[in-house]
């Protein structure tokens, strides 16, 4: 019995890093698992915003408010936007069954129009919740973001 033990480089807490990193997209990727910013109801007609981002400035949230109930007023369903564990800003409309007046097409469509025009907001906020809740280095955030630029 031989115990083999590849080495790749990486330190033990890196490698259980990148491990709990995976596990995290994995999940992320199946939609379970979601940390809510805001959201709209458009058969409650209610908005809802997740208090832990109080600190976030009064028009911005505002402009997420308008652009959780604009987009539910004009699509219907539920609208929300939430950050996956890595940080990334998602946004996920669903319907109730039997709502025939939920336009699918066009909640699609709408979600790509607003990625394009808030593409600015929605990077300063996946920075602030990688800085603020993710404890990430914003140096490494920005020269990341330089680099894509």
């Amino acid at each position: 019995m031989s115990d083999h033990i590849e080495d790749t480089g990486y330190s033990r807490a890196q490698e259980e890093f990148l491990r709990d990193k995976r596990l995290q997209d994995d999940y992320a990727q199946e939609g379970k698992y979601r940390i809510v910013l805001c959201g709209a109801n458009a058969y409650d007609k209610k908005y809802y915003f997740n208090r832990n981002f109080d600190a976030l400035p009064e028009n911005i949230k505002e402009e997420l408010r308008i652009i959780c109930v604009l987009f539910t007023a004009e699509v219907g369903g539920i609208f929300t936007i939430g950050f996956t564990p890595t940080g990334d800003l998602v946004m996920d409309t669903a319907a109730e069954d039997g709502d025939y007046l939920y336009d699918e097409i066009g909640s699609g469509l709408l979600i790509k129009k607003i990625r394009q025009t808030k593409k600015e907001l929605f990077q300063s906020l996946a920075v602030y919740y990688k800085v603020k809740f993710l404890h990430m280095d914003p140096s490494v955030l920005l020269e990341e973001d330089e680099e894509e630029q």
